[in-house]
């Protein structure tokens, strides 16, 4: 006999658009890439986008410097053939596992980059300019000084030669003198004295006017320009200059300065001077964007859903996760690329993430120093969005100049078809490296993908993991896999042996398409069997399911699975028992 009781079902989430697909070969297992005829793709996306002249800069963005998600429009040009790219595997950073010319392209950099920072060559030197003083200028206040005494002269009584009457002369008049040159009295013969006489009222050397006379002169003259003298600002040497924590001067013998340096060099492929002049570049303009202090600054909390740093990889490599479908609501699309100032917002959000994401790196010989980043362009805006194309256009330059070789793959998943074709064009611009680091994933493929490089308790609900938010029932329990061959019925037991204790369970079964269904069963055999979650047909689509059980007798939980279906099903699971006294 049984009975029936209400439990938690699960929700169902939208089944996305299926995609044609042809395949490559990545960790020697069949993946997912392009799709159909490229130039029928292209010649349907070209006829949404408005304009042509927009789309052509698109195609001047260089990458294999760092690797981050895109999401542009389809460049106008002839449409190309992907390549199909060998599957990346992430370098070492064991200076001794190194190649010779690897070993050799380091030590030069070393030296070069010891040279640069002990001679000052690392930051540009400010321009002080500083007015030069022309020595007419300085003349000029002596002349003015000469005016000022002689009116405050004019104002006392001046006693005539016979010393017995006093007469005022007028301000006006007196002035007047002065202003007047005295090469201009000369030439009307009139000496020097009788300029002087009636302002002082006593006899002064002909020498000492001479003196007075060549400033005067010199007021008449035209005024040459000033020069502007500029001045290097000295800047002191650094010998403590270091990058994400790692110190820079390779004498300090930091292993991990060697670790830091060979990301450079791998983003210019070994060539020295090139890597030497991307780092330097890298340490400006960090220096003028103010990089040091991003952590602490609070840039636009709406966009906390679009991008964020959750999780880890089988390798322990940090997850950046991007869901470009967050910018289909228009309010917050217009919040962030409305203006060009919300626009120069976005781009320093994206370098803070990027910033956070490297403060969990390890930089030593052997450690996690990169990032996995998986794109979720479900519901993505079209390529006819311009100012989100141009937007990701800077962050990618930003990205892929300054964050070089941060990204140990990018898994793309929920693609759209214009999206194929995109890539498709972008191809060619694009290195081997960067390439081999892309992974593709069809909607149908999405769990199957993640699982090849992520563990299932770090996975979201949504991509068929087991990661919720918030989750405060499970942490370091582990999750077990089974297949489920076709056509056959698997059952997962979760044994109850005390009285009172409450049972919680995850289950997912990647695609679905099964039948379902959960019972408790008592251990002793007169006693009801429960039915937990009745039978149901599971669709394609289907989130995973948590559910739970108060026991109020010794028992077990079953789970039942039957596959139906013509594929093998991949389950994973994982539960645990919480007992009254725990």
């Amino acid at each position: 006999m049984t009975v029936e009781v209400n439990s938690k079902d699960t929700q169902m989430s939208e089944t996305s658009n299926k995609v044609v697909v042809v395949e490559k070969k990545i960790d020697g297992e069949e993946e997912e890439t392009v799709v159909e005829n490229v130039a029928v793709v292209v010649e349907k996306e070209e006829k949404k986008i408005e304009g042509g002249d927009d789309n052509v800069e698109e195609k001047k963005v260089e990458s294999g410097d760092g690797d981050v998600a895109v999401v542009a429009a389809i460049p106008s040009s002839p449409p190309a053939v992907v390549e199909k790219s060998s599957s990346f595997k992430e370098e070492t950073s064991i200076t001794s596992d190194l190649k010779d010319y690897e070993k050799k392209a380091l030590s030069e950099l070393k030296v070069k980059l010891e040279e640069a920072i002990l001679q000052n060559k690392i930051y540009k030197k400010k321009e002080v300019v500083k007015p030069k003083e022309k020595e007419e200028e300085k003349e000029k206040v002596i002349v003015v000084d000469v005016a000022e005494e002689s009116v405050k002269e004019a104002e006392k009584p001046i006693v005539d030669e016979e010393g017995s009457e006093e007469k005022e002369i007028p301000v006006s008049e007196v002035v007047e003198e002065v202003k007047t040159p005295i090469a201009e009295k000369a030439v009307e013969d009139k000496s020097v004295e009788d300029v002087k006489t009636p302002i002082e009222g006593t006899e002064e050397k002909k020498e000492s006017v001479e003196e007075e006379q060549k400033p005067i002169e010199a007021t008449e003259e035209k005024k040459e320009p000033i020069e502007e003298e500029k001045v290097e600002e000295v800047v002191v040497v650094d010998k403590d200059i270091s990058l994400w924590g790692v110190p820079l001067l390779p004498s300090k013998c930091a292993d991990s300065t060697d670790v830091l340096l060979l990301k450079f060099l791998r983003a210019r492929d070994f060539r020295v001077n090139e890597a030497l002049n991307m780092l330097i570049n890298t340490l400006q303009w960090r220096k003028e964007y103010n990089c040091d202090s991003i952590l602490d600054e609070e840039i636009n909390p709406d966009l906390s859903s679009v991008a964020f740093m959750d999780g880890v990889d089988r390798e322990g490599h940090p997850i950046c996760l991007n869901v470009y479908g967050a910018f289909q609501n228009n309010e917050l699309y217009q919040k962030t690329f409305g203006t060009e100032e919300q626009r120069q917002q976005f781009l320093r959000w994206r370098v803070q993430l990027m910033e956070k994401g490297i403060k969990k790196l390890d930089f030593s010989p052997g450690g996690v120093c990169s990032i996995l980043q998986i794109n979720d362009l479900k519901n993505t805006p079209g390529p006819s969005k311009k100012e989100l194309r141009v937007a990701t256009k800077q962050a990618v330059g930003l990205l892929q100049d300054n964050y070089p070789e941060f990204v140990a793959r990018n898994i793309f998943v929920n693609v759209p078809f214009w999206y194929y074709a995109f890539n498709a064009l972008l191809s060619p611009f694009l290195t081997q490296r960067t390439k081999s680091k892309f992974v593709f994933a069809r909607p149908a493929n999405v769990s199957e993908t993640l699982l090849k490089y992520i563990p299932a308790n770090e996975i979201p609900t949504k991509y068929g993991g087991l990661k919720r938010d918030n989750d405060t029932e499970f942490s370091t329990e582990q999750v077990t896999e089974l297949f489920l061959k076709a056509g056959s019925t698997e059952t997962i037991e979760i044994p109850a042996p005390e009285v009172g204790a409450t049972l919680v369970w995850d289950v997912s079964v990647l695609g679905w398409e099964v039948t379902y269904k959960e019972e408790f069963v008592p251990s002793d055999e007169g006693s009801y069997t429960i039915i937990v979650q009745k039978a149901k047909k599971m669709g394609y689509g289907e989130e995973p399911i948590r559910n739970s059980f108060r026991n109020n007798e010794p028992g077990k939980v079953v789970l039942t699975i039957e596959n139906g279906s013509f594929k093998k099903k991949r389950v994973l699971y994982r539960y645990k028992v919480n007992t009254s006294s725990s």
